[in-house]
């Protein structure tokens, strides 16, 4: 089963919120998930973006991918610096 981390859109029409989940490469966008790990508000200024790091790091040691646009997160959150420099 190929896992993948990535966005679930919520709130009302033009007010975007999204959820980080990992789900399974298959399903749906915002279709059935596995754990949802974080949240990300793109609205507030500046955005938000919470990440539970212990059950994200745990989900990349597993192999779950990380989408564009949640790679991008991470790398905003400081998340994906530890892990590239030790890597490099």
């Amino acid at each position: 089963m190929a896992v993948k981390i990535r966005l679930r859109r919520m709130g009302a029409k033009k007010n975007p919120f999204y959820r980080i989940v990992v789900a399974d490469s298959r399903s749906p966008r915002d279709g059935r998930f596995i754990e949802e790990i974080g949240y990300y508000d793109p609205l507030k200024d500046p955005a938000v973006i919470k990440i539970d790091e212990t059950k994200a790091a745990d989900w990349l040691k597993k192999g779950a991918q990380l989408t564009d646009t949640a790679r991008a997160l991470f790398s905003k959150a400081g998340l994906l610096a530890k892990p590239a420099d030790s890597g490099q």
